[in-house]
């Protein structure tokens, strides 16, 4: 089990960690320095897709040695708590005009990729340069959209991730690794 500063490391909500706090930090400075070396004379604009992925994109951008902007963009899926049904809504949109940018959209985490795919064909109708997608975790095993991360942090099993920004009802952003959530411990009405 981890110990960390947030209070929450007896919380029997928290089941098995998914991605040591050790890794993450390994995994994001190596990002960085792919995305440095990728994005070298282009001045790229990190897209962060918040809420989740503030965490990752923080420690992110002050591993890239290159200049770089950042903007944020929330979205809204339709779905219930588990699920999105790719129905999305934009709640915050780009400050930024991203044509003729080259553009790297920063995700806590790629699920079944439905909100993703959506965001994707709407940040290409405003014709940037390029358009990757740098995300923290992905879980392939419930893809439903044929979306492609040029960059992956980890791959991780069908469990639903809290931690390092991601959460359950607003709660475990802080944790500083991820783990997976027992929900064979959620009150019924959660479940």
């Amino acid at each position: 089990m981890n110990v960390d500063q947030t209070g929450l490391e007896h919380d029997p909500l928290i089941a098995e960690t998914l991605v040591e706090a050790d890794a993450v930090r390994s995994r994001v400075e190596e990002l960085g320095e792919e995305l440095s070396r990728d994005y070298a004379g282009l001045d790229p604009l990190l897209v962060c897709v918040l809420k989740g992925a503030v965490f990752f994109l923080a420690d992110l951008v002050r591993r890239i040695t290159v200049p770089c902007e950042i903007d944020f963009m929330a979205v809204s899926s339709y779905g219930n708590s588990t699920d999105s049904s790719g129905v999305v809504r934009i709640l915050k949109d780009l400050e930024a005009n991203i044509e003729g940018r080259h553009v790297i959209v920063v995700e806590d985490i790629v699920d079944s990729g439905l909100t993703l795919s959506y965001l994707l064909r709407t940040l290409r109708a405003r014709r940037p340069a390029s358009v990757e997608v740098c995300a923290l975790l992905t879980k392939p095993a419930r893809r439903k959209a044929d979306i492609v991360c040029r960059y992956v942090g980890f791959e991780i099993p069908n469990r639903f991730a809290i931690g390092y920004g991601l959460d359950y009802g607003e709660r475990y952003r802080g944790l500083p690794y991820v783990a997976a959530l027992d929900e064979s411990k959620l009150p019924d009405e959660f479940a």
